[in-house]
């Protein structure tokens, strides 16, 4: 029997082998390390280390790059299928998701998952928004249009960590560009709409044992505790503290502080009056350039006639 004749180790899948891409990247347990680089089609592309390699991800689309269905993804994929159905039929009823839909649009949610966390590390916050809401709309359509309590139900239990990322991401966004009360407005909106997912009578416990709560809350109170006091509530601790002392006599004279204080921020702020121009319209007019005659000034008077000219009176400048 003829002996194969073996393929020296060298020549075998060279181009393939990543070890040249993880080289001086070590692997963190507990850390999410990413980092960006241009791919050989000339765009960003975006590597998340693992443990045993790489997973490597577009910046937009889908993270791998596919079409499904010649859509940009099998989420935008269900959503025009199920836009005909409502063309076809005027409205939604009968529109399902098969297991094998519902199946696709897990795995594509997964890909979205590592994309916007990474994103995240990165400090990508509209990335993070967009890729977040993806995965909400996925959750949103498989728990209306899903054919079976897993379909249906399976990825709900992920809905409380997605508002909290999407929640940091708009929270932190809104901080990058100065918008502090933004920022906080978003977390309690965050805070509240994780609430929501339970009923009334759960609500608290339920944010005493959520994470993505705890979160949100801590965030909060950082950016809290950042704001300079409000001196509303600094004399509010004082007279507290003054009566908890017996310091009455105090008490009192900080309550009139407070008063006044409440009063003057109630009245509507006077206009700031200043004092009118020398010139009247000169406040508009840009300022004079080096070399320019002043508009304002006055034009110089014509010469006098010679003697013996007609004596009448003088035409002023025009």
């Amino acid at each position: 029997m003829k002996r194969r004749k073996l393929t020296p180790a060298h020549e075998l899948f060279n181009e393939m082998d990543i070890s040249e891409a993880l080289r001086g990247w070590a692997f963190q347990p507990g850390q999410v390390n990413v980092r960006l680089i241009r791919g050989n089609d000339g765009k960003p592309k975006l590597q998340l280390r693992l443990d045993l390699g790489l997973l490597q991800m577009e910046l937009d689309g889908r993270p791998d790059g596919k079409r499904p269905h010649r859509a940009p993804t099998e989420l935008e994929f269900q959503r025009r299928k199920l836009a005909s159905h409502e063309k076809r039929c005027g409205s939604d009823a009968g529109f399902h998701l098969t297991p094998r839909d519902c199946q696709a649009l897990r795995e594509e949610s997964a890909m979205f998952y590592h994309r916007y966390l990474s994103l995240f590390v990165l400090e990508q916050y509209p990335a993070v928004i967009r890729d977040t809401q993806h995965n909400l709309d996925v959750l949103d359509i498989c728990r209306k249009y899903g054919t079976s309590d897993y379909d249906r139900m399976c990825l709900e239990q992920y809905r409380p960590y997605i508002f909290m990322m999407n929640t940091r991401a708009k929270a932190c966004e809104a901080l990058q560009q100065g918008y502090v009360q933004t920022a906080i407005a978003y977390l309690r909106g965050g805070i509240k709409r994780i609430a929501h997912l339970v009923v009334k009578e759960q609500r608290r416990k339920f944010l005493r044992q959520s994470n993505e709560a705890r979160i949100l809350l801590d965030m909060l109170k950082q950016i809290r505790a950042q704001l300079p006091a409000d001196p509303r509530e600094t004399l509010k601790k004082r007279i507290s503290a003054a009566v908890s002392a017996e310091r009455y006599e105090e008490a009192a004279s900080l309550r009139d502080q407070l008063s006044a204080l409440m009063k003057a921020m109630a009245q509507p702020k006077a206009p700031q009056s200043r004092e009118p121009d020398a010139t009247p319209g000169s406040a508009s007019l840009p300022p004079r350039m080096p070399g320019s005659r002043d508009a304002s000034a006055k034009k110089p008077r014509r010469a006098r006639k010679r003697k013996g000219a007609d004596s009448g009176p003088e035409t002023p400048p025009q």
